[in-house]
């Protein structure tokens, strides 16, 4: 593996996004529209109208998240966007200028790298490049039945966030300050 590079998702490089994906194992059946707010269907939409929903993200020039790449391949992503793109997550409400980090995808063959923590590393300064004060994430234990997309609590902990409160019964609040 080269040196991984990081991309913010646009139109330019919306296909390579389509393809991670549609790839084995990829989000596409949620599109990671599952925290967004969707005008059309909401959880009830269709694969096909969460990836259109999530491409007009894109084409107006909203935030959705990052590609990682290996070489010319997208091999992980995550969704970091501003707060105020995704329906309540029952964040820290005291908080302004806040980013969310929900969702994470590597690729199998990639997974068990550090991959996420690099993808984490650059979603904060994404944000904060994009006036962000704080990102705040919503991870869940390892052992987690479910929710396991939005990453886990020791390597947010590992990274300096900061505990705020549960979101649920699996879900953590956790903030860091940029």
């Amino acid at each position: 593996m080269t040196k991984l590079n990081y991309k913010p998702v646009d139109k330019s490089n919306w296909t390579d996004l389509e393809k991670l994906f549609e790839s084995k194992g990829g989000p596409h059946n949620c599109w990671c529209m599952v925290w967004r707010n969707m005008n059309e269907g909401g959880d009830r939409a269709s694969k096909a109208d969460k990836k259109k929903s999530l491409k007009n993200y894109v084409a107006s020039k909203t935030p959705i998240g990052l590609l990682c790449y290996n070489n010319s391949e997208a091999i992980a992503w995550c969704s970091i966007a501003p707060r105020e793109s995704y329906r309540d997550l029952s964040g820290d409400s005291s908080l302004t200028d806040v980013w969310s980090l929900v969702c994470f995808f590597v690729k199998k063959e990639y997974r068990q790298m550090g991959i996420t923590e690099e993808l984490i590393g650059e979603a904060i300064k994404y944000a904060k490049g994009n006036g962000a004060k704080y990102v705040e994430a919503y991870p869940v234990d390892p052992e987690s039945p479910s929710y396991r997309f939005m990453g886990f609590k020791p390597v947010f902990d590992k990274l300096g966030f900061e505990f705020k409160h549960k979101a649920g019964q699996r879900r953590y609040v956790m903030t860091v300050a940029i």
